[in-house]
Parts: structure tokens; sequence; C-alpha cells
């Protein structure tokens, strides 16, 4: 989630971000001030494939880094929607986290079905400029249904970032569905004007997705876009925004 980690392919498990709420949990326990955002993403220009969300976290001082995020995919025909919480904790280099997360999923005709996701993250910086992320998502395997053991997806990923100077940033990453191949994602993010500005590629081999982004700060305002090009599918549009209250 989030058009930063869009724009990199969706190699983000090693991003200490607002979005990590989603992407890896434990990325929250690295943020120092409250921050709150939305996205808006459409894949392929087609309305049910769209999705809204909205996060927010929380940090203190003794007792880790709290969030909560909001989302809803689909349209009438059929919709997914999800609410969660998360909480982060940085010990010295490392940060650990968990998150539960409640889905509805209704289809027109069929009715709905509710189910609870637990995850678990960590984000550890080996070196100086050299990270290591580590998430698994739904390890409870929530299921859905009892027709054909339908479930929530359960997906473990690991990856590497790697910062040779302050302006440069590269990713690496291997997502694996319990039920599909493996996927390889990479991503490079290079900071423009003083950090006011981000330009951001990436790719996917699993899905042959190409990614390209922009990302702006105004003082405590964050704003990402990003664009992404899927050979036989089309186009998606990815954006965020996102605020850092003061201290």
């Amino acid at each position: 989630m989030g058009a930063r980690a869009a724009a990199l392919g969706n190699a983000s498990v090693t991003l200490p971000d607002l979005w990590a709420l989603n992407n890896n949990v434990a990325g929250i326990a690295s943020l120092e001030k409250a921050q709150v955002g939305a996205y808006a993403e459409n894949r392929f220009g087609v309305r049910a494939f769209s999705t809204m969300a909205l996060l927010a976290v929380y940090p203190t001082a003794r007792y880790g880094n709290y969030g909560l995020s909001l989302s809803r995919f689909g349209d009438e025909l059929f919709s997914q929607q999800h609410v969660g919480l998360g909480i982060g904790h940085k010990l010295g280099q490392f940060s650990l986290g968990g998150k539960v997360d409640l889905w509805q999923v209704a289809a027109e005709g069929y009715g709905s079905r509710k189910a609870v996701a637990l995850s678990v993250g960590g984000q550890a910086e080996i070196v100086p400029g050299f990270f290591f992320g580590a998430y698994a998502y739904n390890i409870n395997q929530a299921k859905l249904a009892t027709f054909d053991d339908e479930r929530l997806p359960t997906i473990m990923k690991a990856g590497l970032g790697y910062r040779p100077y302050q302006k440069l940033l590269l990713l690496a990453e291997t997502e694996k569905h319990i039920s599909y191949p493996a996927n390889f994602k990479a991503g490079i993010e290079y900071q423009l004007l003083q950090e006011k500005v981000a330009l951001r590629s990436g790719f996917s081999t699993l899905t042959n997705r190409a990614t390209f982004g922009l990302g702006f700060r105004a003082r405590q305002l964050f704003a990402d876009y990003a664009f992404g090009s899927t050979t036989l599918l089309g186009q998606s549009h990815h954006l965020s925004l996102s605020y850092t209250f003061p201290k």
C-alpha cells in the first residue's frame, strides 16, 4: 500500500514509513512523530478494481508505536473491506511488529464473510546503510468459507535495502504466496532538490510489471504518485498523501 511502494515495484518490506503499517508493520516502529495518510489506487482503468485507504500511526516514548488502517476494494458486486490494528517496537537496531486485520468480503447474491488475519514482521539495519526486512501475512491462514477450503492469502516476503549514499536507495525483495510461484521485486529511489523531490522506479517478475513514480515533500506534507504498466492488462495509477504532525 502507498504510492511510494507501488512506484518501487512494491519492494517495500524494508521501508520504515507510514505505509509500513500494511507493507511490513515493523516499519512503523521507526516513526518518531504521529502521521496520517490517505491512499487511492485504480488498476487497469476499471472502477471495480479501485482501492481507497486511510492510515494513522501514533508513537509513544516507552510503549511502542500504534497504527490503525482502514481500506475498501471493489464495487457493489464484489468488495473487500478491512480494519487493522498494528504495533511496532524498536529494540536497538531491530524493529519488531505485529498486526491484526479484520476482513469482510462481500459478493452480490452470496452474502458476506468475515475473517481475522494475524501478521508479524521484522526489520534491522545490519550495518550502516544496509537493511533487512521480513514479513509474514495471515500466519493463521484465516478461513473465509468451508467450500473448497477458501482462505485469505498467506504471504511471506523478505528483502534487502542498500543506501550507498544519502540520496540513493536500492531495494530487492522476494515474495511467496503459499499457493503460487515466488515473485521477485526490485526498486530504486533517488532524492532530488535537497530531498524535496524523489524519483522512483521498480519492476515485478511474476506480473511482468514496470512502475515509475514521483514523490514531493513540503514541510510536513508528503505527496506520492505512481504509474504502473502491465503488458497484458493495462495501466494502473496510485496516489497517496500523508501528513506528519509536529512534536
